[in-house]
């Protein structure tokens, strides 16, 4: 690669970089002051848009997109669940360097830069939940009252946990079953306002 070539591809590594920066720091992160994830979507960011850097045509491209893609959907992190909320700021980390590498790869700067507004007025929206009420708060607890855990007794059980808790609860889901000491597991989720 010459000088000229070099600087134009690291200029696309910033602006692909300051588009996720800007969705991780101004979006995600102010929501729950959550670092536990920061690393690993700017991480992800960085490193699919040198891997798609590498590729020159558009087959290639392609055909590379699909390929993270598909070892994304295998991916898993064995150490614990990660949250759907994580999952899917995971997801826009890993397409955005795809889109915007084919972009600036082919001179496309104009839309490169209005597909990144884009991206981050939908996030930022979507986040937001603008016109939508969230049930965003989780909690895991012990319950004793494994008579209720039961599908058809769901109801009982959620009215049960709002008043013992003293949560707006909207729903649970049993995680585990302790039939030596009869509790169950579960996780809770609830509304911020008790209205």
């Amino acid at each position: 690669m010459l000088i000229s070539d070099l600087a134009l591809y690291a200029a696309g590594f910033i602006l692909n970089l300051l588009a996720a920066f800007v969705i991780v720091r101004f979006i995600y992160y102010p929501r729950g002051r959550n670092n536990n994830y920061v690393f690993t979507f700017l991480a992800f960011n960085a490193v699919i848009y040198f891997i798609m850097g590498l590729f020159t045509s558009v087959e290639l491209s392609i055909g590379a997109g699909f390929g993270l893609f598909a070892l994304f959907s295998i991916l898993r992190y064995r150490t614990e669940t990660v949250p759907i909320r994580e999952m899917t700021y995971l997801f826009v980390m890993a397409v955005l360097p795809l889109l915007n590498s084919v972009l600036w790869s082919f001179a496309r700067y104009g839309e490169m830069l209005i597909a990144n507004i884009l991206v981050i007025l939908t996030i930022l929206g979507l986040d937001r939940a603008w016109g939508f009420r969230r049930e965003q708060h989780q909690m895991d607890v012990i319950y004793e009252k494994i008579d209720l855990i039961q599908h058809e007794r769901k109801d009982e059980m959620l009215a049960d946990l709002r008043r013992r808790t003293g949560l707006n609860v909207s729903d649970a889901e049993v995680l585990s079953i302790n039939f030596l000491r009869d509790t169950a597991e579960v996780r809770i989720t609830y509304s911020k306002n008790n209205s």
